[in-house]
């Protein structure tokens, strides 16, 4: 008789994270906040359409935005680390919600009053992310994160779907106003719906200013090359395909194939590749999973190749599709490898660095690509980028602890073990 074969431990069956009620109310506490950030844009877009802001005022609107979001990652990040999660979470969606309905009070009355509360909105939402990141590690045990994290970018994925078209929706019945206290209260929710996790640190206990306890931070990423490497190839992604795809596809579409339709199915499609990917890396657990993630991370160099070459425009959505899988089999065990090796009393700091550092230079891409692309063409910028997201990624699979996302030797805290963190 031939033994049967020795299941792998991650193999073993386990209880379904959906199950799990406190998840589910840090699940829906994300999904609230996630809801709330794609909405605003769109609600001050139809604020322009009716003639209530313009378009210089949006644009105003959406910078004060993303420099409230910036400054304030960087900062949530220490104040996470020194206090309780839960109470950062707390108070950031607090001060996002109070925020909002002035800026349904100041539109077309006082634009500097308005600006500051955008401005609070986007601290508010830039505060809750490496606070959510370091909430999740406390709430979930350690042998399910991967399968937390998926259904983490499942709401993220499902929310660019779904907010515009039921922001459209209400806005049938609804004025900018009542949609902009609707926004309100999602981040009222994001704040009262997450669980309590774990205790924060003794009150007694001594801190640095503020930049040594972020140099401490730095510190604790430097200690793992894996992560250096990782948000390194991220970021040129990011910076460069991320950046050049989204300037060159709209004018792609409109100059070679003659119609929105292309660009409107390639984002289309990247969000559903995106959903595939997430359910596929829930279950997904690769023996050498950073390799893997770099390896869809890569993926998104076909974006910018396909609108390079005069391929098919199915051939445009298809490499939409697979950029989208691609970067959830990246995102989710990066950040599961994140919460994993990180030392537990600097993991939000190290998550606002990835943050700040993958997204913050965002920007300064997209600023840059329009007048690349006047200078030496679309051709010779998508070229580049597309050589960036496939070189970036392979040269971080270079470094010897990025097989695996695990430094070599890792330094395992005593206090830390699968069950130190479930929540009764």
């Amino acid at each position: 008789m031939t033994a049967a074969p020795r299941l792998p431990e991650n193999a073993v069956s386990q209880p379904s994270i959906l199950r799990d009620q406190a998840f589910l109310r840090l699940w829906s506490g994300t999904t609230a906040s996630g809801l709330a950030t794609w909405a605003l844009p769109f609600v001050l877009g139809l604020a322009v359409l009716d003639h209530e802001l313009s378009p210089a005022g949006l644009g105003l609107l959406l910078a004060a935005r993303t420099v409230g979001f910036l400054a304030a990652v960087a900062v949530g990040g220490v104040i996470a680390d020194r206090y309780s999660r839960r109470r950062v979470v707390l108070f950031s969606g607090l001060a996002a919600a109070a925020a909002t309905p002035v800026i349904a009070a100041g539109t077309g009355w006082s634009m500097p009053l308005t600006a500051v509360a955008a401005a609070v909105a986007g601290a508010g939402q830039g505060a809750c992310r490496p606070a959510f990141q370091a909430l999740t590690a406390e709430v979930v045990d350690e042998r399910r994160r991967q399968q937390a994290n998926a259904a983490m970018t499942l709401s993220v994925r499902v929310t660019t779907l779904v907010a515009p078209a039921l922001t459209a929706l209400l806005a049938t019945v609804l004025d900018t106003n009542a949609l902009l206290l609707g926004i309100a209260l999602l981040w009222l929710a994001t704040a009262l719906l997450p669980p309590a996790g774990a205790p924060a640190p003794p009150t007694g206990q001594d801190h640095g200013t503020f930049f040594a306890e972020f140099a401490d931070g730095v510190r604790e990423a430097r200690r793992h090359p894996w992560f250096l490497a990782g948000l390194g190839a991220l970021t040129a992604v990011i910076a460069t395909g991320y950046s050049a795809t989204g300037v060159a596809l709209p004018l792609i579409s409109r100059d070679r194939y003659g119609t929105e339709a292309v660009l409107a199915g390639a984002a289309t499609a990247y969000t559903i590749g995106a959903l595939a990917g997430a359910l596929l890396i829930a279950r997904w657990r690769p023996r050498s999973q950073g390799w893997a993630a770099l390896a869809g991370l890569a993926c998104y160099g076909f974006a910018p190749l396909s609108l390079m070459l005069p391929v098919h425009p199915l051939l445009v959505i298809a490499a939409y599709v697979l950029a989208g899988i691609g970067i959830e089999l990246f995102n989710v065990p990066w950040f599961t490898a994140t919460q994993r090796e990180v030392e537990p009393r600097k993991l939000a700091r190290v998550s606002s660095l990835d943050f700040l550092t993958s997204y913050g230079l965002a920007p300064l891409g997209l600023a840059l690509i329009a007048p690349a692309i006047h200078t030496f063409g679309a051709t010779a910028v998508l070229g580049t980028t597309a050589l960036v997201c496939f070189l970036a990624p392979a040269l971080a699979a270079t470094v010897p602890s990025a097989r695996r996302f695990a430094n070599s030797h890792p330094h395992r805290h005593p206090a830390r073990n699968d069950n130190e963190n479930q929540i009764g």
